[in-house]
C-alpha cells in the first residue's frame, strides 16, 4: 500500500538491524525502537492478507445478518407445521427438529454440504452432460466439467458466493430447527384462557393464531432466541469445514511462526491475534445483550408475565 513496502525483506532488514538497543535509558531506547518499528508494522498491517483478514470480519457479519432472519423463518415455520392439525404436515415439522436437533452440528455441516453439492451437480448433469450417465463410479463422485457448480472456469467471486451460500442455508438449517423448538414451547406458553377468549368473540383460528397467539409468544421465546443468538455468533468459526475463510482461519495464519519464504516473517503471534477475537467476540456479544435486553422490556410492556408483572410494580 505504501511506496516504502515494494520490498518486504529489505524493509524488515533495514528495521530490525538498525534498532538502536542501545545501553542509554531503556525508555529512550524503546521509544527509540518503537518509531523505528512502525514501517515494517504499517507495510505488515496493510499486506494483501491483512486485507483479506480484515474482510473476513465482513464476512462473518454479513453471513450473522443473514442467517439470523433465514434461521427465524425457518423455526417460524417449523414451529407452525409442528402445531398443524394436519398430520402428515404435524409429523414433518416435529421429525425436522428431533432429526437436526440430534445430530452434532460439525456432522451435519460436513454431509449435508457434501449432499447438496453433489445433489445440484448430479441435477445439472442431467441437462447439460452427455446422456446424463450416472456420475457415482464406485466410490468417486464424478460429472463432465459442464456440470461443475460453480464452473471451473467462473471467476473467483463466484466460487466464494457459491460458498457463502452454502454456509447461510446450512446455518439456517441447523439453528432454524433450535428456533423451532423455542417458538414451539413459547406458543405452548401462551395461555389458552387468551386463545378461547378470542375464539368465544368470533375470531376463526386462523386469526387466533395471527392476531393473539403470534404477537403474544415472542415475549416468551425471546431468552430462547437470545441464547441461540449467542450460540450462532460463537459458531461462526465452523465456517472454515465449509470452505470460507474466516477470521480464525486468517489469525492462525498470519499469527503463525513464518519463514523466509514469507513477506513478513516473524515469530509466533498467534496468542495476540487469538487475543483480538477474543475482545472482538466479548464486544459483540456484550452489544446483543445490550439490544435483547431493550427489546425484552419492550415487549414485556403489559403482559402477564413476570417481567412484565415487575414493571407494573415499578410503574405503579
Amino acid at each position: 500500500m505504501f511506496s516504502y513496502c515494494s520490498d518486504p525483506k529489505a524493509l524488515a532488514e533495514a528495521i530490525w538491524v538498525q534498532l538502536p538497543w542501545l545501553d542509554s535509558f531503556w525508555l529512550t531506547s524503546w521509544i527509540s525502537g518503537f518509531l523505528n518499528s512502525l514501517p515494517w508494522f504499517s507495510c505488515y498491517l496493510t499486506s494483501a492478507k491483512h486485507v483479506d483478514f480484515y474482510w473476513s470480519f465482513v464476512t462473518v457479519l454479513a453471513l450473522l445478518a443473514v442467517t439470523a432472519p433465514a434461521a427465524l423463518a425457518m423455526g417460524f415455520m417449523g414451529a407452525t407445521a409442528a402445531r398443524s392439525h394436519v398430520g402428515p404436515v404435524r409429523w414433518f415439522g416435529k421429525a425436522y427438529i428431533w432429526m437436526v436437533r440430534g445430530i452434532p452440528d460439525i456432522i451435519f455441516f460436513l454431509f449435508f454440504v457434501i449432499a447438496l453439492d453433489q445433489g445440484i451437480e448430479y441435477v445439472k448433469n442431467l441437462f447439460v452432460c452427455d446422456g446424463g450417465a450416472w456420475p457415482w463410479q464406485g466410490l468417486e463422485f464424478r460429472v463432465c466439467q459442464e456440470a461443475k457448480v460453480p464452473l471451473g472456469s467462473s471467476a473467483p467471486i463466484w466460487h466464494k458466493a457459491y460458498g457463502f451460500f452454502l454456509a447461510v442455508l446450512t446455518f439456517a438449517l441447523v439453528f432454524g430447527a433450535f428456533t423451532a423448538n423455542v417458538i414451539y414451547g413459547a406458543m405452548g406458553a401462551v395461555p389458552r384462557a387468551q386463545l378461547e377468549t378470542a375464539e368465544a368473540y368470533g375470531m376463526s383460528r386462523k386469526q387466533v393464531f395471527r392476531r393473539i397467539l403470534v404477537p403474544q409468544m415472542w415475549v416468551y421465546a425471546l431468552p430462547g432466541l437470545g441464547n441461540l443468538w449467542m450460540i450462532l455468533i460463537k459458531a461462526t468459526p465452523l465456517l472454515f469445514l465449509l470452505g470460507v475463510q474466516d477470521i480464525v482461519y486468517y489469525a492462525r495464519e498470519l499469527g503463525g511462526s513464518k519463514t523466509q519464504v514469507y513477506e513478513y516473517p516473524h515469530g509466533d503471534w498467534r496468542l495476540y491475534y487469538f487475543l483480538g477475537l477474543l475482545v472482538f467476540y466479548l464486544v459483540f456479544t456484550r452489544v446483543s445483550e445490550i439490544g435483547f435486553s431493550r427489546l425484552t422490556r419492550r415487549l414485556s410492556h403489559g403482559q402477564a408475565t413476570a417481567a412484565g408483572e415487575a414493571m407494573r410494580k415499578a410503574a405503579a
